[in-house]
């Protein structure tokens, strides 16, 4: 049973999170590793000056390594209450594989009333709406059956778009064929980019010959989403600048009424695909499930 104020439960997410200062964000994180060649470093490790002039220089393109099943295993270990993972899409990474393989290492605490894992079914900011409903019901007092539910509502509500300047960090890491990097490269198209709801993974919505064309796609995206007028929860995501994503911003304050917007950059992990110019939002319409009365 419920009793308000008083949390029944602990929360962890992974490395596919990009969490927001102004949101319930802040829970332990089961980290990505990337890997420059021989040498690897968990993601945190990386400044993100360091981070991204090395990802310029391109020689070695980096790759990242998914959270181990042993450090899912030594945040069940910290954990004081049964603990509920909130992972990026299964479509996108085998982190929820190893979240499930925890349970083995940690029989008692991993066991499935002791530990429960949620497939976000997305990433990034979309993955911090999920977190913040399941922080929003342990704060209420709530069980882990109701921060799930709440996650449900929010992962329906919300969509998650972003666009890119270059193929060509999709290239260097496999994600995209040579061919069609070329192709797009010589035509400067820029990609509009969601996550399949069906599926957890990567879906092209939409594309634009120049950057200023590409933001107003991810605007437009969010406008043919929701409706012209519609109050709009923003979280805006930036590369190595936020320019770009307070242009997005603006966009769409000309179009809805904004009741939050925050902004938060891609962390390394991501960015090893998309490069330093990407730009996104995650957009979910009205208030929270949970605040409206």
């Amino acid at each position: 049973m419920s009793q308000p104020g008083r949390p029944q439960f602990d929360v962890i997410a992974d490395g596919g999170l990009d969490a927001y200062d102004e949101l319930l964000n802040a829970v332990p994180v089961a980290p990505f590793s990337i890997n420059f060649g021989d040498e690897t470093r968990l993601a945190a490790e990386f400044s993100r000056e360091e981070f991204f002039r090395r990802l310029r220089a391109g020689s070695p393109h980096p790759t990242t390594s998914q959270p181990t099943p042993q450090t899912y295993a030594e945040l069940l270990e910290r954990a004081t209450r049964p603990t509920l993972a909130v992972t990026i899409s299964s479509g996108l990474s085998g982190s929820l594989n190893a979240a499930g393989q925890a349970r083995a290492l940690e029989p008692q605490k991993g066991s499935a009333q002791a530990f429960t894992i949620h497939d976000s079914r997305t990433l990034s900011a979309a993955q911090a709406f999920q977190v913040h409903a399941a922080m929003s019901a342990r704060a209420a007092g709530h069980e882990i059956a109701t921060a799930v539910a709440w996650m449900r509502q929010v992962s329906e509500q919300t969509e998650l778009y972003f666009t890119i300047d270059t193929l060509e960090y999709l290239k260097r890491g496999g994600r995209i064929g040579r061919v069609q990097a070329t192709l797009g490269g010589l035509l400067n198209l820029k990609p509009v980019v969601t996550v399949d709801k069906a599926t957890g993974a990567y879906t092209n919505v939409g594309r634009a010959r120049s950057w200023k064309g590409a933001l107003e796609a991810v605007a437009s995206q969010v406008t043919r989403r929701f409706g012209n007028g519609t109050p709009l929860r923003l979280g805006l995501l930036y590369g190595e600048v936020p320019d770009s994503a307070q242009a997005v911003l603006e966009i769409l304050r000309g179009r809805h009424p904004v009741l939050w917007s925050g902004f938060a950059p891609v962390n390394p992990v991501l960015a090893v695909h998309t490069g330093p110019s990407a730009v996104g939002v995650a957009a979910a319409p009205g208030k929270w499930p949970w605040d409206i009365e």
